[in-house]
C-alpha cells in the first residue's frame, strides 16, 4: 500500500501499489498535488528544485533571473497537476516546463555563441548535490568550460550526462527532433573538448565515450 500525505503532515492508507521507484514517487506527489495537498508540492519542490535551477540557469546565466522562473516553473506545476498525462515521467514534464519559461524570460536577449575571453570570465556554476559526487572529476576548470558552451548545447550535456535523460527525453524536454539531439550533442562533446584541451583540463570518461 502507498501512504499519502495529507495537508498536516500525517498519513492516510490507500490500495494502490507501492511506490518502489523516483518516478512512481513523483507521479504519486503529482496525483496528490493534483487534490490539493501543499505537503505535496512541497516535497516535489524539494526533489527537483535544484536540478531544475541549474537546468534553467544554463539558458538564463543570471542567478536571480532563473531563481523567479524556478518560482514559475513550480507555480505553473500547483496548477496544472491536474492536467498531468503521465506521457512522460515527471522530472522530464518539470523540464518541459522549465525550458518553456526560460525561453519566455529569455525572448528579449539572443543565444550567443561564447568565445574563450568571455569563457574565462564566468563565474563557476554552484553544484547541486549530485554533481559534487563527482567535483573531483570535473573541478573547477571543467565547470568553466561547460558553462561556456552555450545555451542549446549547454542543455543537451546537462540533460544526458547530468540528469540521465534518454535521447527521446531530450528530445521531449527541448521540443527538437531526436536526430537534432544527436547532432547537438556531438558538437556539443566536439566543443567542450575543445574548451578542455585549451584549459589543460583531462576528460572525464563519462563525456568521452
Amino acid at each position: 500500500m502507498i501512504l499519502r500525505l495529507s495537508q498536516s503532515g500525517t498519513t492516510t492508507g490507500a490500495t494502490e501499489p507501492a511506490v518502489t521507484t523516483p518516478a512512481e514517487l513523483d507521479a504519486a506527489l503529482i496525483r496528490e498535488i493534483a487534490s490539493g495537498n501543499q505537503l505535496a508540492m512541497r516535497t516535489l519542490f524539494m526533489r527537483h528544485q535544484v536540478r531544475v535551477y541549474h537546468f534553467i540557469l544554463r539558458f538564463l546565466r543570471d542567478r536571480t533571473l532563473a531563481e523567479d522562473v524556478v518560482s514559475e516553473v513550480f507555480l505553473d506545476v500547483w496548477r496544472r497537476a491536474g492536467r498531468f498525462e503521465a506521457r512522460s515521467t515527471v522530472s522530464t514534464w518539470l523540464l518541459s516546463i522549465a525550458r518553456h519559461k526560460a525561453l519566455t524570460a529569455l525572448r528579449p536577449q539572443t543565444f550567443e555563441q561564447l568565445d574563450d575571453q568571455t569563457a574565462r570570465e564566468i563565474a563557476d556554476p554552484a553544484l547541486d548535490p549530485e554533481a559534487e559526487i563527482n567535483e573531483r572529476e570535473q573541478g573547477a576548470g571543467f565547470r568553466r568550460c561547460l558553462a561556456a558552451l552555450s545555451a542549446e548545447h549547454g542543455a543537451i550535456i546537462d540533460l544526458v550526462y547530468y540528469q540521465g535523460k534518454s535521447i527521446k527525453e531530450t528530445a521531449d524536454v527541448l521540443g527538437i527532433p531526436l536526430n537534432t539531439v544527436k547532432t547537438r550533442m556531438f558538437y556539443a562533446r566536439k566543443r567542450l573538448a575543445i574548451l578542455l584541451e585549451a584549459a589543460g583540463v583531462e576528460r572525464t570518461q563519462k563525456l568521452s565515450e
